[in-house]
């Protein structure tokens, strides 16, 4: 699969955090959508249909945690990485039960960008859950 074939769609409340994933991500060839907010990354998901969501978990409004879950209703091929500043955050059950797993949490700030980038591809390669 091309970099340019995948379309990544990036949620934090952070504009910063945003545009730097956003430019790292387009730098190395994926497309990229962004949301600050869940619902309004929700309401990106029918129209854009992203193969991958990088979520924060500290969101305003419904959190990163309820996006996944309502996201996964709505569109239930996208895959998640989880990308919060929380050195203490713990997958929840109903995440893990739709295949998000612990190597999909990845902590704020992150030391090497291309960590992200082999999460991506390792998400695509993996199993769907429904």
């Amino acid at each position: 699969m091309n970099n340019a074939d995948i379309l990544i769609l990036v949620v934090d409340d952070e504009e910063m955090v945003r545009e730097n994933l956003e430019a790292y991500l387009e730098d190395e060839g994926f497309r990229v959508v962004t949301a600050g907010s869940g619902e309004d990354a929700l309401d990106m998901l029918e129209r854009h249909r992203p193969d991958v969501g990088i979520i924060d978990m500290r969101l305003p409004g419904m959190s990163g945690n309820d996006f996944i879950i309502r996201a996964h209703q709505v569109l239930p091929t996208l895959r998640y990485l989880i990308h919060t500043g929380s050195t203490n955050y713990k997958l929840p059950s109903e995440l893990i039960a739709i295949g998000v797993h612990r190597d999909d949490v990845y902590i704020k700030p992150l030391q090497n960008m291309d960590d992200l980038v082999q999460g991506i591809f390792r998400r695509l390669s993996g199993p769907v859950r429904a």
